[in-house]
């Protein structure tokens, strides 16, 4: 039955897209700071064309953040190469001196790997990003964010996975030094549930959060995915607002039409956790936004 209930959902949200698509006075206070490019592998479409699908929704921001390369067991079909950043990079610099119209932001995604980071922050040392963004795909090196991986779910504890990941996920948002961490609550991904109580995971990683002093996003892919979800839930969502955590926006597109896409739902889950402004980012620094029809652009955090 629950299948069944994600199936319907999924049709009704993928149906009324057109008629739920924000003006674009409501698009120009947003940003879209989750974009990928065909460099990581799975993602289509040459940056241009993501940059225009921004343009014509009336963004004001968007941000290109691919997939940092993952320095051991490379995976083509995960994330670029490494001799492929400094393209990666160039690519969006570019569009940042020839395109008018909107702020082109430089971000990276960056696995958090435990004993691996060292290494994984001296390769991207060397550029200056906008913003970095954190995640978490991998529990003990199984990727359980991998569709590939599916089938070995059956052999996996469903409370078991969600404890883990939390648990990761507090130790990358106090330790990854990262700016945003993606996606919050992406283990829900492929529908997989839990019967534990979740409102104190989502309070634990909320407090590491507060801790760390760094943002999360309101990622709306999970609406594409098995979940039928936005992460992160509302109630992590309202964990995070409660302990002043800073939130931004992201599609999480690997195709130019994804970008900005059902960011109505998203503001509607602003609105119900309370919140009324989102974090933008330049070199590193944050500062906040109002999303409010008369907000203005507010001021920078450290």
């Amino acid at each position: 039955m629950k299948r069944v209930r994600r199936a319907v959902r999924k049709r009704v949200i993928r149906w009324t897209r057109p008629q739920r698509k924000l003006p674009p006075e409501a698009y120009g206070r947003l940003v879209d700071y989750h974009v990928h490019t065909r460099l990581c592998g799975h993602a289509v479409g040459e940056p241009e064309d993501y940059v225009r699908e921004a343009i014509a929704r009336g963004l004001s921001e968007i941000g290109f953040s691919d997939h940092m390369p993952i320095l051991r067991d490379r995976d083509p079909r995960l994330s670029m190469a490494p001799e492929d950043l400094p393209h990666y990079v160039d690519m969006v610099r570019d569009l940042q001196t020839s395109v008018s119209g909107i702020r082109v932001r430089l971000g990276i995604e960056m696995d958090y790997v435990p004993g691996q980071m060292d290494e994984i922050w001296d390769a991207a040392s060397r550029y200056r990003f906008d913003y970095v963004y954190g995640s978490v795909h991998y529990l003990d090196g199984w990727g359980f964010n991998d569709s590939r991986n599916l089938a070995t779910y059956k052999d996996k504890s469903p409370d078991l996975l969600y404890q883990k990941y939390f648990e990761v996920f507090g130790e990358a948002a106090e330790r990854g030094g990262f700016d945003v961490m993606a996606h919050p609550d992406i283990i829900k991904k492929h529908g997989i549930t839990t019967k534990l109580p979740l409102e104190r995971m989502y309070a634990d990683a909320a407090d590491a959060l507060a801790r760390a002093g760094i943002a999360i996003e309101i990622n709306t892919s999970g609406l594409r995915k098995t979940a039928v979800e936005i992460y992160p839930a509302l109630p992590f969502l309202k964990a995070c607002g409660k302990r002043g955590v800073p939130v931004t926006l992201g599609s999480d597109a690997h195709a130019p039409r994804e970008v900005g896409m059902d960011f109505d739902l998203a503001l509607r889950l602003l609105d119900r956790a309370g919140i009324r402004e989102i974090a933008t980012f330049e070199g590193r620094k944050r500062s906040c936004r109002s999303i409010a029809p008369d907000g203005g652009q507010g001021k920078e955090s450290a």
